[in-house]
């Protein structure tokens, strides 16, 4: 099956979940025979094209005069994105399925899909809504629109937890025929190829000294993250165990903030901003940490929990979100209530005082995500939904256009009968008899009965 993959970020650019899940799904789906082709935007000195271990993956430029706002670059973005899909199109490559990662891309998704007559399928990796407990503000509800048009425009939506299922059916209204949930995956061999013993506790020496317990988080620093929580813990943490080293890995608008509160709780000399790191430093630092911590104020799935899962190393999370799916308390992880320090603190305290309780659930959590979260089990799922949409795309009336037919209403009881034609831009106007309509792209407005899909 060809499929066009849409997503605003992939590596090397990466700025939050969706770059590792575009790019391992579409690696897992080119080894199960699909022909993969992902179209992104170009950033920095990134190829133009590459063959990404069997995906095709495009890159396109922002030829375009600089845009005076973030809307205007998605906008922008979007235009690209489409001169590029319909140029694999000039060489005769179309797609079967359109998937859509996000509202970023929802522009493109949605003219592509009704331009080739090919079903579109989104999913949906956080809300607008979610993301800021509310649309506060013109921008916040506009992008609430995005996606709900998103989601109106696909053929199924896809998301990544339960939670984000009741999400997307509370905030979007839609029905729950129409979602699939289908987690996100973790590829454990990364972790694994990292180094031996030794060369993590060589690596480790670089952020803390070897007799130091190191807590270590990961991610974009911007509110709905939690970072300032991990931060207010790490004074009761010290307090009761004075050899701890944090080590807060990303960057984002937060990033003045955190520090700053770090300064004023005076634990400067005990929080380590790496800022930006790579796939091989990050998977290390999970290697190397006592424990890695996720205190998400919102996260609709949390696949910083399944990577450190996947490094062996013990997790604490929000109990929120995604994150409750996916851990256990003292079974494959520990939990702590949400936005609170003191929670956070007594958690980490616990994994540092209790060495081998923290050892046995992170064997345990390792043999749950390598069987449970694997890339290869995500894309047999996906796979599956493709096939059940092709199928009834295939056997739906919007796909007559496809094949350049129209409707003619048939004069035996009323009913709609379709007739081969010549695509109307191919034809004169004289050609057009007082019977034919126009090319049929769902139902004519005074058709009896409603189209099969919109």
């Amino acid at each position: 099956m060809r499929i066009a993959m849409l997503t605003w970020e992939y590596p090397p650019r990466s700025v939050g979940g969706i770059a590792p899940h575009a790019q391992q799904l579409s690696r897992a789906l080119a080894r199960m025979g699909h022909d993969v082709h992902v179209i992104t935007h170009l950033e920095g000195n990134a190829l133009r094209w590459e063959d990404d271990n069997g995906v095709s993956v495009h890159r396109v430029p922002m030829a375009n005069p600089a845009p005076p706002d973030f809307l205007h670059w998605v906008m922008q973005m979007n235009m690209n994105l489409i001169e590029a899909v319909m140029e694999l199109v000039r060489r005769s490559w179309i797609p079967d399925i359109i998937h859509a990662h996000d509202w970023l891309v929802a522009y493109a998704a949605k003219a592509l899909k009704h331009s080739l007559v090919v079903p579109m399928i989104s999913t949906i990796h956080a809300t607008e809504a979610g993301r800021h407990s509310g649309l506060h503000n013109d921008l916040q509800r506009y992008i609430g629109d995005v996606e709900w048009w998103l989601a109106f425009e696909a053929w199924r939506v896809i998301c990544c937890s339960t939670y984000m299922l009741d999400e997307v059916l509370r905030v979007f209204q839609l029905p729950l025929d129409k979602v699939d949930v289908i987690p996100n995956g973790v590829n454990a061999e990364e972790f694994r190829s990292v180094g031996d013993a030794r060369d993590i506790r060589e690596f480790r020496r670089m952020y803390a000294a070897d007799d130091e317990k190191m807590v270590f988080f990961v991610g974009r620093l911007v509110h709905e993250k939690g970072v300032h929580v991990l931060i207010n813990a790490m004074p009761k943490v010290l307090a009761h165990y004075s050899k701890a080293k944090l080590v807060i890995a990303g960057r984002g608008p937060a990033a003045d903030y955190l520090k700053s509160l770090a300064a004023q709780l005076g634990i400067w000399d005990r929080v380590y901003f790496t800022g930006y790191i790579d796939d091989d430093t990050r998977n290390k630092l999970y290697r190397a940490a006592d424990i890695a911590v996720v205190p998400s104020l919102y996260e609709p799935f949390g696949i910083t929990a399944l990577e450190a899962m996947a490094a062996q190393c013990p997790v604490a999370v929000s109990d929120i979100g995604g994150l409750n799916s996916i851990v256990e308390i003292g079974v494959n992880g520990y939990k702590f209530y949400t936005g609170n320090a003191n929670s956070l603190a007594d958690t980490i305290l616990h994994v540092f005082f209790c060495p081998e309780d923290a050892m046995r659930v992170s064997k345990r959590a390792y043999a749950e995500v390598t069987s449970k979260y694997t890339w290869d089990r995500v894309a047999r799922l996906t796979d599956t939904v493709y096939r059940r949409v092709r199928k009834e795309f295939e056997n739906s009336d919007w796909a007559l256009s496809n094949s350049e037919l129209i409707e003619h209403e048939s004069s035996h009881h009323g009913r709609w009968e379709r007739h081969p034609v010549e695509a109307p831009y191919m034809r004169s106007s004289q050609a057009d008899g007082a019977g034919y309509g126009q090319a049929y792209h769902g139902a004519p407005a005074e058709s009896p009965r409603e189209p099969w899909h919109s």
